[in-house]
């Protein structure tokens, strides 16, 4: 029995009254996160759903999202997570990629009917055969809000063999168009198990969970490691770092994990509410950072203010996520990721597929119990990624003599400059050593002369005012002539992902128009 779902019957069965969830003042109990699991999964069933059919999910962090989450795997069906900002092509596309059957999604009742996204992406997709909003104003119509107004059910989770797929994690695409990653109910089980292990996570823990949860960082090391745990789970369905500080003290939160843009929201906030910033100190005891790498700068700064450690992980969709981390216990070196999980390989690849020596850069490759079966219906693109039993992770990086796992960028970030590799990453550490630098982001634009040129692109801390020269100026102290950026674009803001993500490939001079006070 190998279906993930377990977990929340465990849960239930041994804490029936501890809170799962909470969200603002709403609260649920394990046993009743559990029977409306069970009420979703009969319902899908009545449906005709059968096991093994694909049914997508578009939710924010509400209480509805783990529901139907652990109801269709209680089904024995395969949740497709779905990006809440995609507008009606981007869901058409996803639900024709996946093959979906049905499609849960949470509707903004603010929008006129004909803004809803997921009713017209829907609508353009024949094969998916069920729209189940998961509220509505219509009566006359099914929707999840409606299941959940029923008695409760009864319904034990399927039997499932641990290579059957759980979960289709689409990838950001970057490049082409989104792939669904397959991951099995091992695969996430496996990373579930070591995500748990490595926070130290105990039934009297509470998470928050500020990633998005149909994001693997959110959805493995947030909500399915609490389930597993019996810890509680508080839901933040957007991000607002004073709000997330609050919550952190309402609820004594205890484990915090988010991207470098949340650390770097919350660092900011911090100083300006130091009665608060006090009082999360008596509740928080671990932050953990993935998705993206830290600056080593802003994890300095924050174990200063918050007097906790901060564990950087690395991982990939296509993971479960996680692949290395840090640990509690052990020393951990400025910029690296930690160690692979108990039971993962690392090696680090040249072009051929031979493992470098130590110090060497290369492409970082993964072999473990949580590595994806491949991308769904993409047979060659499944190949290129898994070879040999190593999945290849477009990542670059180096390993020391002690296994400890270093992410200089990804291989299609590297900028060539005249011939010279630079890596992005190095540049944006060496700015966020600049006291008025508050976030950047470095990337290549085309030169005629020298293939590409390396801009930056720099939002300040508030009342701070130094202009691209000086910043220009400060890199170059610090780089050798070929890495420093020749331009330096001082932004308001940069553009992100609905996970915090920089999205580097919107960042371009072209798009920039320099206001009489330097902000752009």
């Amino acid at each position: 029995m190998h279906n993930l779902a377990v977990n929340l019957e465990r849960s239930a069965a041994l804490f029936p009254d501890k809170t799962a969830l909470r969200m603002g003042a709403e609260e649920i109990s394990y046993q009743q996160l559990e029977s409306a699991a069970s009420t979703v999964a009969h319902n899908l069933k009545q449906l005709g759903l059968e096991q093994g059919d694909k049914v997508a999910l578009s939710c924010p962090n509400v209480t509805y999202f783990p529901i139907a989450y652990y109801g269709i795997l209680k089904a024995g069906c395969v949740v497709v997570p779905l990006n809440t900002l995609f507008k009606n092509r981007e869901i058409a596309y996803h639900l024709q990629d996946s093959d979906a059957k049905a499609y849960f999604c949470f509707e903004n009742q603010d929008m006129d009917s004909s803004e809803q996204y997921g009713r017209l992406g829907f609508s353009q997709v024949d094969s998916c055969e069920h729209f189940i909003p998961i509220m509505t104003a219509d009566e006359s119509e099914r929707s999840l809000e409606q299941w959940l107004q029923q008695p409760s059910q009864v319904f034990e989770s399927a039997a499932m063999q641990g290579d059957d797929t759980a979960v289709i994690l689409y990838t950001s695409g970057t490049t082409g168009q989104p792939k669904g990653a397959e991951l099995s109910h091992s695969n996430m089980l496996a990373n579930a198990m070591s995500s748990q292990y490595l926070m130290r996570l105990e039934y009297s823990d509470t998470t928050i969970a500020t990633l998005p949860l149909f994001h693997s960082f959110g959805q493995t090391v947030m909500m399915n490691a609490s389930v597993l745990t019996g810890s509680s789970i508080v839901l933040i369905p957007r991000f607002d770092p004073k709000l997330v500080i609050q919550q952190i003290i309402d609820h004594k939160v205890s484990v915090f994990a988010g991207v470098p843009t949340m650390y770097i929201a919350l660092l900011t906030v911090g100083e300006q509410l130091p009665e608060q910033s006090e009082q999360v100190k008596h509740s928080l005891r671990l932050g953990v950072s993935g998705g993206a790498s830290m600056p080593v700068e802003v994890i300095r700064q924050f174990e200063s203010r918050f007097e906790l450690p901060v564990l950087e992980g690395y991982g990939l969709s296509e993971t479960a996520p996680v692949a290395t981390f840090n640990h509690i216990d052990g020393d951990r070196l400025p910029g690296s990721v930690g160690q692979p999980l108990c039971g993962h390989m690392i090696k680090i690849s040249d072009v051929q597929g031979n493992a470098l020596a130590v110090g060497e850069l290369g492409e970082v490759c993964i072999k473990s119990p949580s590595v994806m079966k491949g991308y769904y219906g993409r047979a060659e693109a499944s190949a290129e990624a898994l070879r040999d039993g190593w999945f290849w992770s477009g990542d670059i990086g180096r390993l020391d003599e002690h296994g400890n796992l270093f992410i200089v960028d990804r291989v299609k970030d590297m900028i060539i400059r005249g011939g010279y590799n630079v890596y992005p990453r190095e540049i944006e550490e060496v700015l966020m050593c600049h006291p008025d630098v508050e976030m950047v982001a470095v990337v290549g634009e085309h030169d005629e002369r020298l293939g590409e040129e390396i801009h930056a692109h720099v939002v300040l801390h508030e009342n701070c005012t130094s202009d691209g020269e000086t910043l220009v100026a400060w890199c170059r102290s610090q780089l050798a002539d070929y890495k420093y950026p020749r331009r330096v674009f001082i932004r308001a803001s940069l553009p992100m992902t609905a996970t915090g993500k920089i999205l580097k490939r919107e960042l371009h001079p072209l798009d920039v128009v320099e206001a009489a006070n330097g902000q752009l």
